[in-house]
């Protein structure tokens, strides 16, 4: 009995020896090569005790400040690496020359606001988030030409600017937020590179017009969402080119008519996929345009009864779907 007690104490103490090591307050799933630490009173990134074969790294809500290259040659085989909620000021320029296979980096609510040059150029990245930083400018030298990048999200930062030279570089984006930031102008033709673009969040910016080209090249947006800006006035091209668009998001900006014909490429917008509400909508004449087309394509309609006049005092808050025609006419 002894002698197999023994035997047994051997064979344990064996078999946690050859247990990958985990670092300190962090969970490790070695099945997936997955290390996980969350809601813990880490200052530095845990290099220590990570194993080479890592494929996932996911650190949120700790005190960490700071990641460097050195931290990172830990995981060569890294592939995600997901920075939630830390207290991230700085990025190291050659962050990801050690990490040649990540493809998912996620820097969410940080507080990072001026990254180097090339920062993002070492890894074959096609997911990048930087949402909830303090980033005031995106600077195309981030990125190698030719980028792989699939989906970028700026969303909640301090952009007032979507540079031309950085779009150039990303020629394979299915999805770009800008939500949630200072934009006040679109220049022409910036989306022209985008010819993969499905899905282009603009929503909560400052833009006052956007110009007749402006989505011209990007037939294969899906989702388009341009709500709670400050738009009074749309080209009447504007949408031309998005046959494909699924759904709109135009609620609580200042628009008070769209001009005739704006809609009528919109021939495959979902179900309750355009939403028009939040407008100082003007029922008068000029509204004629859009009250035949709702009355039409009703069932296209977020809210339909939401959408309604601002003006004239007569019509106030009446649903434009529920007026006669001969209303507008009398207005």
């Amino acid at each position: 009995m002894k002698s197999w007690c023994v035997l047994a104490f051997l064979w344990f103490t064996c078999l946690c020896r050859g247990s990958p090591s985990c670092p300190p307050q962090c969970k490790c799933f070695w099945r997936r090569a997955e290390v996980v630490c969350n809601e813990v009173a880490l200052t530095e990134f845990p290099s220590e005790g990570l194993q080479k074969n890592t494929t996932m790294v996911t650190i949120q809500n700790t005190n960490i400040s700071s990641i460097t290259e050195d931290h990172l040659n830990a995981t060569p085989q890294l592939q995600e690496l997901h920075l939630y909620s830390n207290h991230l000021r700085s990025l190291s320029s050659h962050l990801l020359r050690g990490v040649p296979r990540l493809h998912t980096l996620d820097l969410t609510e940080n507080k990072l606001s001026q990254l180097p040059t090339d920062v993002f150029s070492h890894a074959p990245l096609s997911n990048l988030v930087l949402k909830n930083n303090q980033i005031e400018k995106v600077d195309a030298n981030w990125f190698p030409n030719n980028s792989n990048l699939t989906w970028l999200d700026v969303s909640g930062n301090l952009l007032s600017r979507i540079p031309a030279s950085l779009l150039q570089k990303l020629s394979q984006l299915e999805n770009l937020d800008v939500s949630n930031n200072r934009v006040d102008k679109i220049p022409s033709n910036v989306f022209s590179p985008l010819t993969k673009l499905e899905r282009l969040n603009l929503q909560d910016n400052r833009l006052t017009s956007l110009d007749a080209t402006t989505f011209q090249s990007t037939s294969k947006v899906l989702y388009l969402y341009l709500s709670r800006n400050k738009l009074s006035k749309l080209p009447q091209d504007l949408f031309q080119g998005l046959s494909q668009l699924k759904v709109l998001s135009l609620d609580d900006n200042q628009l008070r008519h769209i001009p005739t014909g704006l809609l009528d490429p919109l021939t495959s917008l979902d179900d309750e996929g355009l939403d028009l509400t939040g407008n100082p909508w003007l029922c008068d004449g000029k509204m004629k345009y859009l009250w035949r087309w709702l009355q039409k394509n009703r069932s296209k309609l977020f809210l339909a009864d939401g959408i309604t006049c601002a003006r004239p005092q007569s019509l106030a808050g009446r649903s434009i779907v529920s007026l006669a025609e001969s209303e507008l006419e009398q207005s």
